[in-house]
């Protein structure tokens, strides 16, 4: 398995990807804005930074998004895992693992504190991965509030 930061080659099998994962969780931001936030991402890694996953034979089956902030509560920098995806014929085959892997190398080469991610209370498959990797579940309740419409 060969995890790596994405680059500009990579921009049409990621957009693909990440149509993937906004299809699991029912979302349609749409071809054209996704690759809009991946060019973003590339041209100011300040920000965040995507991670691709291939398998042997070079086709992508994964991808992960880490976006940077601050702690203060920590008093330190974090990063955020907010996307991971494994496409649906790869699953269980460690991929997942490999780019949680890559995320916290990049975090801490980064000079982040710790690496962070949340995922939907039934996604339980997910679950037993952030389990098995050592991730610690938080208590905390999320809300958001929208801006626009």
């Amino acid at each position: 398995m060969n995890t790596r930061k994405v680059g500009v080659a990579d921009l049409d099998r990621l957009v693909a990807l990440m149509e993937g994962y906004c299809d699991f969780y029912e979302t349609a931001p749409g071809h054209d804005a996704l690759a809009t936030l991946a060019r973003h991402l590339l041209a100011n890694p300040a920000e965040g930074l995507q991670l691709i996953a291939e398998n042997p034979a070079g086709e992508a089956v994964g991808f992960a998004t880490i976006y940077w902030t601050w702690s203060t509560t920590r008093a330190a920098r974090i990063g955020i895992m907010n996307d991971l995806y494994v496409a649906p014929a790869a699953r269980g085959g460690g991929v997942g693992r490999a780019l949680i892997e890559s995320c916290a190398e990049c975090a801490r080469v980064h000079g982040a504190d710790q690496l962070g991610w949340q995922t939907a209370p039934d996604n339980h498959t997910a679950q037993r991965l952030y389990d098995a990797v050592g991730g610690r579940r938080e208590s905390w309740v999320d809300y958001h509030l929208p801006l626009h419409g």
